[in-house]
């Protein structure tokens, strides 16, 4: 996870979130966190590079609509940041 910029981050972070992870509810979502336009150009190739790495699994639900599945090892890793955030942030804040 370290190696992940923190749009990319963010992405797998939405994706293990919501129930139905397509690519255009995972932009609406960090839309409403950003509060701007994310744009195809980024969201695409950002989701492509977690795929590369073995933290997301790309899927069709149709010939326009792919679908994101966080995989075990995303999973992880998430887990394994959570437990780093830990050390540094207080959970009374």
């Amino acid at each position: 996870m370290y190696d992940l910029t923190g749009f990319q981050r963010d992405l797998l972070y939405v994706a293990a979130g919501l129930d139905d992870p397509h690519g255009l509810a995972i932009k609406d979502e960090l839309e409403n966190y950003y509060e701007k336009e994310i744009h195809h150009g980024r969201l695409y190739p950002n989701l492509d590079t977690l795929v590369d790495k073995g933290l997301i699994e790309k899927g069709e639900a149709d010939r326009r609509t792919n679908v994101y599945s966080v995989t075990r090892r995303g999973r992880r890793e998430i887990e394994d940041r959570r437990q780093w955030e830990d050390q540094y942030v207080d959970d009374t804040l």
